[in-house]
């Protein structure tokens, strides 16, 4: 009888040790399968393109980009200053108005119409000017529009607004910001500030 047992516990525990070779080998085939579909890692091609650049210290002045908008093809009168009489200001491409601001980290005011903010530059190197008077009435009000105004140490920011006329499809665009020697009109050092155009 006890022979019997015996006999019957050995081959229970063979099934037993079977059955566990089995299920590992199992899930080892499972573990292969798995990994062999899952997707390799992406790998992200290293990029030579320059960060963007949003600001610029030069000289004692820290000049940086707010905002821009696109205006659309039309600076409409109703949105102007004088909305009584001021007609539309149609162009075929787009208007683009630019906010810079501008702030002194020196330990003395600066000179009156020392900064200030010039063209447009797109990717493709095409330049785009400021407009000139005809998009006066569309510009802010004086305390909204600081450009060039002298600038006390460590003051809140002064704006700057100014309004281009750019081409549709010019994209990656820069705004030249610019500051003079002091009692001059040489440019003492200039920098270009990526803009991020908002509709």
């Amino acid at each position: 009888m006890f022979n019997n047992f015996n006999k019957s516990s050995g081959e229970i525990a063979k099934i037993l040790l079977s059955l566990a070779f089995v299920v590992l080998i199992a899930i080892l085939i499972a573990y292969i399968v798995i990994k062999r579909a899952e997707k390799p890692p992406v790998v992200i091609p290293p990029t030579d393109l320059p960060a963007p650049v949003y600001e610029a210290t030069l000289g004692d002045i820290r000049l940086f980009f707010l905002e821009a908008t696109d205006k659309g093809e039309a600076l409409l009168g109703k949105n102007s200053s004088q909305p009584d009489w001021q007609k539309d200001l149609i162009t075929t491409e787009r208007f683009v108005e630019v906010k810079i601001g501008a702030q002194n980290m020196g330990k003395e005011n600066t000179t009156d119409r020392m900064w200030g903010i010039g063209e447009i530059v797109d990717s493709e190197g095409r330049k785009f000017l400021v407009s000139g008077q005809e998009v006066t009435n569309w510009l802010p009000s004086y305390q909204e529009d600081q450009c060039g105004d002298i600038l006390k140490p460590s003051f809140e920011p002064s704006t700057c607004i100014r309004i281009y006329e750019v081409a549709k499809i010019s994209n990656g665009l820069k705004v030249k910001v610019f500051i003079y020697s002091k009692n001059s009109t040489n440019i003492a050092g200039e920098a270009l500030l990526d803009i991020v155009l908002m509709p």
